[in-house]
């Protein structure tokens, strides 16, 4: 993406991921502090929201418990399935940009009438339904998205989660945020090459495989609102244990982060056998055409999924897109009306 260009800027779209940078250099992980006590209090946490809320932000937050070993029950489900469950010693992060959506405010009034006294919401407005039944709000600094495909607010949730992990953990969460605003500027403009841009643009499917953190989930997602193009998500190898079997030569599977032992499986399967295109989006060279991003030790993800941004932009440009009016696509998936 080059911001600076009027066939770019013109996109409220384009414009919010831009901001994405100014949203990660004034982000204050001390705003977190006492919550977090109350969470390592409760020793069990559920993180819900529904659509790009939940997928990057709660998944990115369960991966890094895991790795860190964290002493925490932690738990990331949609709002609908959450109420299902026994959640008395749960301390519940709901996430709602509007704060109107409807599966995350009835779970809110749920656990208020069973007398939960951990509900913490964040959202990206003030004054809104589920802030008048969490017991603690935080307003992401962000702003309003215009655009239908939420961005900044995506990974200003996702660092508000991961701070919150590394106070429990006695990380020192500015120490991670050093130095990232300007390495997703880097990301975000990152030259892409035409040649896979076309590649992609001629795919029945765009596929997304890589670890269960998020980032190729969110893309997923995102390849649907931003280039109105079929995708499908691989979780793990799941790109080869049978789904090769209908892919078609034309199609295309970016590989987010591929790990090392995979990598052989992948070319043997999906690149030779079937005769796809396979592009690694990674901090390192891959033996596949990479979209190569900075490093930012446990900030990465974010990077990889800035830079899936940057490639989708460049796709829906290509195929003609107005990036900032979907057919059918809506900011508020299923909006609580009063």
């Amino acid at each position: 993406m080059n911001p600076k260009d009027p066939n770019y800027s013109q996109f409220a779209l384009i414009r919010e991921m831009m901001e994405t940078v100014a949203v990660v250099k004034r982000f204050d992980a001390r705003q977190i502090a006492d919550v977090a006590r109350e969470v390592r209090s409760a020793g069990r946490l559920l993180l819900t929201g529904e659509g790009s809320s939940r997928i990057f932000p709660a998944k990115n937050a369960l991966r890094k418990a895991l790795r860190w070993g964290l002493d925490l029950h932690l738990v990331a489900d949609g709002a609908r399935q959450a109420a299902q469950y026994d959640l008395t010693d749960f301390a519940v992060f709901l996430a709602s940009n509007s704060g109107r959506t409807k599966e995350v405010v009835s779970l809110a009034r749920k656990l208020a009438a069973e007398g939960n006294s951990r509900r913490y919401a964040l959202t990206a407005n003030k004054a809104t339904p589920l802030e008048e039944v969490a017991t603690k709000t935080f307003v992401l600094t962000c702003g309003k998205e215009d655009a239908c495909a939420a961005t900044k607010s995506v990974v200003e949730q996702a660092i508000f989660y991961q701070s919150l992990l590394s106070h429990l953990a006695g990380r020192d969460a500015a120490r991670d945020l050093t130095g990232l605003d300007q390495k997703i500027l880097q990301a975000l403009t990152l030259p892409i090459d035409p040649a896979l841009v076309q590649k992609a643009c001629r795919a029945s499917i765009i596929y997304f495989a890589g670890l269960n953190d998020g980032v190729a989930e969110e893309l997923t997602l995102k390849t649907n609102e931003i280039t109105r193009k079929r995708s499908d998500y691989l979780e793990g190898t799941y790109a080869v244990h049978g789904v090769e079997e209908v892919m078609d030569p034309i199609d295309v599977v970016f590989v987010i982060d591929p790990i090392e032992e995979e990598i052989g499986k992948f070319q043997e399967v999906l690149a030779q056998g079937v005769g796809l295109t396979v592009i690694a989006i990674a901090d390192r060279d891959t033996p596949f055409p990479t979209i190569r991003t900075p490093s930012a030790a446990e900030m990465t993800p974010a990077l990889y999924l800035c830079a899936g941004w940057n490639v989708l932009v460049e796709i829906g440009l290509a195929l003609g897109i107005n990036l900032d009016k979907p057919q059918r696509a809506r900011k508020i998936g299923n909006e609580l009306i009063s």
